[in-house]
């Protein structure tokens, strides 16, 4: 169930942690966030380092938006932002709701959901989502009852601060992006 009173405006790596193990759905279809990374305001790895532009406005957004961004000029990649300027994103899930449909929508790949572009793929994210508000009935957020164990690690696919352990992953899970370092 979605928890009205959970707080997005909170430290950035806090709000990474916690997302993992929580129940993502995207219009109906989704599953278990597994991996995240967070993004912070002093962090030159971040969209936000130089400020606000016009393509990461909802990253300075009310906490609990939605900001998608395109990587690589063809992967939409989703995440929440928290504090201003701040963003976790989303870069694997376990499918378990409306599997077929994101089985669809990744061609039938086995990996549907591993990986950040894969994951905005299946879930059907579009740029217009940019901006759009966690709570709603297109994106919820459901909170388990405890904290899973995580994995720690430096984040990826980076350049600038790939030295800050910002990336965590459900424990003994299947469907991680990436291993994580022993």
């Amino acid at each position: 169930m979605f928890d009205q009173d959970f707080q997005f405006d909170s430290d950035i790596v806090d709000l990474a942690r916690r997302l993992v193990g929580t129940r993502l759905l995207v219009r109906g279809v989704g599953g278990t966030v597994i991996e995240t990374e967070a993004y912070g305001r002093d962090d030159p790895a971040s969209h936000s380092w130089r400020g606000q532009t016009a393509r990461n406005a909802a990253m300075f957004g009310p906490p609990g938006s939605v900001y998608v961004y395109l990587s690589y000029g063809c992967h939409l990649c989703l995440n929440v932002v928290g504090r201003t300027g701040e963003a976790v994103l989303i870069r694997a899930i376990r499918p378990e709701v409306g599997v077929p449909l994101m089985m669809q929508r990744r061609s039938q790949s086995p990996a549907i959901a591993s990986g950040p572009g894969r994951v905005g793929q299946a879930l059907g994210i579009g740029s217009g989502d940019s901006g759009q508000r966690f709570g709603t009935a297109d994106f919820r957020l459901d909170f388990g009852p405890t904290a899973p164990r995580l994995l720690t690690g430096p984040r990826i696919g980076i350049s600038r601060a790939t030295d800050r352990p910002w990336r965590f992953g459900l424990a003994d899970t299947p469907g991680l992006s990436r291993p994580f370092p022993c």
